[in-house]
This record gives structure tokens, C-alpha cells and sequence, in this order.
């Protein structure tokens, strides 16, 4: 099996809660930092799949929680060139598994592939820095 590759805001308290189940699972994995990353429309694009674009976001991200981007109003252009332009603005962690590409800690492909089972009341993806 190819290497998993995730790609983590370095510091987020999120990303370290899911590299931790991740480990305590057995899952092997290299961590690249997303804002370091030479991002196009074209590699940035697979890792949404088809999930809609307003799930495409980071909704912990300022310009997000603040209202100053209406997620729902994106096109796919404009959210990725957003994104590029301000990769605080993507949903993480990305992970990327040979050939299969994921955003978010959630059930997808990524997931499904390592074989891990992810509990509807277990919340990996939200930001513990949003939670009262």
C-alpha cells in the first residue's frame, strides 16, 4: 500500500487529535505541512471529490466563521482559487493514499481505504478551539 500523506496546518490541535488515531490504529504516514505546498486548481480539485463546495472549507477559518465568504454562493473556480490563494481556507487535514484523495477527518475514501471506522458521536473534524 502506498504511503499515506497528510497534509496538516501545523500547530492545529485538531490535526494532532487525528494523527493520534491514526497511530493508535497502526496507520504509517508522513506529515507535510498544506501551507508549504505549491497548491494548482489541478491538484487541490481531487481531494473534494464530489462532495459540494461549501463542504470544500475550512468553517474555523476567520473569513468562514465571520461570514466575509459566502461558502454557499463558491463556484468551484472561485473556491479554488480562494484556496490558493489562502490555504487557511481548506478543509484539513488533507490525505492523499496512492491515488485516492481526502478533505476532512471524516468517513470517505482515504478512510474507508485504511480500513478505519469512524463512530457517528465521535467528532474528529470539528475545531476544539470552536467548542465552549
Amino acid at each position: 500500500m502506498a504511503p499515506l500523506i497528510f497534509y496538516e496546518k501545523p500547530g492545529c490541535m485538531g490535526n494532532a487529535r487525528q494523527k493520534a488515531v491514526l497511530r493508535s490504529e497502526g496507520v504509517e504516514f508522513e506529515v507535510r505541512d498544506l501551507f508549504c505546498e505549491s497548491w494548482s486548481a489541478g491538484r487541490l480539485r481531487p481531494f473534494f471529490g464530489a462532495a459540494p463546495v461549501p463542504d470544500w472549507f475550512n468553517l474555523s477559518a476567520p473569513a468562514v466563521k465571520s461570514g466575509g465568504i459566502d461558502i454557499h454562493a463558491c463556484s468551484e473556480h472561485q473556491a479554488l482559487t480562494m484556496m490558493r490563494e489562502h490555504p487557511l481556507l481548506i478543509r484539513r487535514p488533507l490525505m492523499e493514499l496512492g491515488e485516492v484523495r481526502q478533505a476532512g477527518f471524516i468517513p470517505g475514501p482515504v478512510t474507508q481505504a485504511l480500513g478505519l471506522v469512524m463512530e457517528p458521536e465521535q467528532d474528529l473534524q470539528s475545531c476544539p478551539m470552536d467548542k465552549p
